[in-house]
Order: C-alpha cells, then sequence, then structure tokens
C-alpha cells in the first residue's frame, strides 16, 4: 500500500491482486487539502493510517482511519495545539512518525513552526517537547523556502532513547536525554547562503536517514551539500562523490541494507528540476564512498521534474517508490535497478509512504 500525499488531497495505491500488474488508486481523501505527513501504525495490533491536511480556510488537523480510509476521524479528535504562552499557532504538520516495537504507544510530530510534538497515548493526546519549543537558539531560527519546519525525526528506537531532528533552516539538532534537552550538531555541514559557511546552526537541512540496525550513522541530504555522519552527527564528512549535484531533497534508506541510500538529485537551488532534464535516481551501496544513476523505465529526455523531500520511499525486501511534482508516482522491485510507473495525473506529490499491512 502506497500513502500519497499531495497538493490536493491524499491518495492510496493499492497492487491490483493476483500478480495481474497495475495499481488500483482510491481517493482523494480531503479534495482540495494539502498532505504534507501520512503514516501506517501497524503496532500494538493497531491498523491506522495518519495523514494531516491543511486547508487555507480552516487549518491543518491530524486526522485517523482504522478502516483504510473507508472512514475518518473528526477534525477536534487528534488537536495539536501549542500552548497560549508560546505565541505560536500551527500552520502544518510535516511528519507524522510512529515509534518503535518498543514504543508501542508513541507517535512522534515534526511541525511548523518548528517543534517536536509527542503522544505517549498513541495520539488520543499531544504535548509540545519543551526542550526545543523553548530552545534559546528559537528567536534566531529563520525559515527556509517552505517555512520554519521540523521536517524529519530519526531516534534510536529505545524508549527515551536519543533522538535527531532535522530543521529548515536551523540544522540538525539532537537529544541524549530522551527530548529533555537539545544541541546543534552540524559540525562540517556548510550553510552556503550565509556569510559563514559552517555555523552553529542555521543550515537548511533537507532529510536525514540512518538505518535502524546502524542508528549512529546518518545519511543528511542539505540545500547545497551531501553528507554522513558516523558519530550521531558529531561530525559530517562529504559524501558527493560522482552525483550530478550534491542540490536535493529526498533522501530514503534502504530497508535491508546500512550501507544503500537513495536520493534524487536536483540541478540547483535556482533551477529546481532534474539534471539535463533526466529523471535518474542515484543509489550508493557502499555508505556514500560512490554513487550510480538509476534510469531504467524513468524518461530521459524532457523530465523537468521534482522530488521532494518526504517523496521519496522503501518497503522490504527491495522496492523504492517515489513521486513527483508533475504527479507522477514510480515503482521499483528490484532496489532501484528497473522501475515502472504507478499512475500519473495527480496533483503535485509531496509525500509517499509505502506499508505492507498486516490486515486488509
Amino acid at each position: 500500500m502506497l500513502l500519497l500525499g499531495t497538493t490536493k488531497g491524499a491518495f492510496l495505491a493499492r497492487p491490483r491482486p493476483g500478480g495481474a500488474g497495475g495499481w488500483d488508486l482510491d481517493g482523494p481523501h480531503f479534495p482540495g487539502e494539502e498532505v504534507y505527513a501520512m503514516a501506517y501504525d501497524d503496532r500494538a495490533g493497531r491498523s491506522r493510517l495518519w495523514a494531516a491536511p491543511s486547508s487555507p480556510f480552516w487549518g491543518t488537523s491530524l486526522r485517523f482511519s482504522d478502516d483504510f480510509g473507508a472512514t475518518w476521524s473528526g477534525k477536534e479528535e487528534s488537536s495539536v495545539k501549542f500552548p497560549e504562552d508560546s505565541g505560536l499557532a500551527l500552520q502544518r504538520i510535516w511528519q507524522i512518525q510512529p515509534g518503535s516495537a518498543a514504543e508501542a504507544e508513541v507517535i512522534r510530530l515534526g511541525v511548523e513552526p518548528a517543534c517536536l510534538f509527542l503522544s505517549r497515548d498513541a495520539g488520543e493526546t499531544w504535548d509540545p517537547v519543551e526542550g526545543l519549543l523553548r530552545h534559546p537558539h528559537r528567536e534566531r531560527w529563520h525559515p527556509g523556502g517552505g517555512g520554519l519546519c521540523l521536517h524529519t525525526i530519526v531516534t534510536d528506537g529505545a524508549p527515551n532513547g536519543r533522538a535527531m531532528v532535522a530543521i529548515s533552516a536551523a540544522g540538525a539538532y539532537r537529544s541524549d536525554d530522551g527530548g529533555a534537552t537539545w544541541a546543534a550538531r552540524n559540525h562540517g555541514v556548510r550553510a552556503e547562503f550565509l556569510p559563514d559557511k559552517h555555523p552553529e546552526f542555521g543550515q537548511c537541512v533537507h532529510k536525514i536517514v540512518h538505518h535502524p540496525a546502524q542508528p549512529g550513522r546518518l545519511f543528511l541530504q542539505n540545500h547545497w551539500g551531501l553528507y554522513r555522519s558516523d558519530d550521531w552527527g558529531d561530525s559530517w564528512q562529504d559524501i558527493a562523490n560522482g552525483v550530478p549535484s550534491d542540490f536535493g531533497f529526498a533522501m530514503a534508506m534502504h530497508p535491508g541494507d546500512p550501507e544503500t541510500v537513495y536520493i534524487v538529485p536536483l540541478e540547483s537551488d535556482g533551477f529546481r528540476c532534474t539534471p539535463e532534464a533526466k529523471l535518474r535516481v542515484y543509489r550508493t551501496r557502499d555508505a556514500g564512498a560512490s554513487w550510480e544513476a538509476l534510469s531504467e523505465g524513468l524518461p530521459q529526455e524532457n523530465a523537468y521534474e521534482t522530488v521532494l523531500r518526504d517523496a521519496l520511499a522503501t518497503l522490504a525486501p527491495g522496492q523504492v517508490f517515489f513521486g513527483t511534482r508533475s504527479g507522477r508516482v514510480y515503482a521499483s522491485r528490484d532496489d532501484g535497478s528497473t522501475w515502472g510507473l504507478v499512475c500519473e495525473g495527480l496533483p503535485p506529490v509531496v509525500c509517499v509512504k509505502a506499508y505492507a499491512p498486516s490486515a486488509d
């Protein structure tokens, strides 16, 4: 099952039964609303879809479905609100992250303006993580082109364990004490658009990924820059070896191999389309020492495409999926070596999540 968030609603895509090929598309859900975040939670016997539609008239809400989209909760059933004394108001939910199996009731949200929200009761109630909400750097954080958004969350999977978040455009912050305190972790990551190219914070991180089997090794796609850290972000090293551009948004980890990562480079921040008008996914199988272009089945002429930060996803054993701003969704069943079209003609795709539901 693919969860597809677009700028005009959400869609669900499923392979047709019997191995006949093709996909069935269900939607739009929340027609006319932007859906930048979706998730599926199958922990503790649940089969719950989450979505965060945002309306220019009614604001952002967090919705869930326990029947695969046949019905959805009301707008106030999972309310996410900033404390009144913060002076902040929710603008958009950028990330919905169910916790690990060891945190069966925990869900985390990354939101705009940049903050992390936490639920310890499977989404019934939500509280901001005070260590980030009241962080002393906050008044000096500045929004990126998409706003001041906390869009990425990575954790070590342990209850009250280590976590890292990415904020555009504040950089990466890590907590070693379950979220009580947070420190900037951007050493080695450049901020090309600032007078000081290597500040403590202010980098525009676009995505961070890691593999649960090796949580301390992180991969980072920056607003100019492609990096790896082997020490939970204490330091970063450049791994832009053999890519046509180190600018891009999307990054995804192979589900079974902690050495394999996928990206979709874009030409530049001024021309955010695929280089040479060729739609290519790049894969490293050696943790960034080298990269190879994957293009079989993808258009290689006049493909002025853009793939955004949450529109690239993987699923075991070796499936890869991505969606484009032109409304196309592609799938690979062989680690990205060949590609096929799932659907086209959708509104701009901003979120792709892939799951294998235990019950359907």
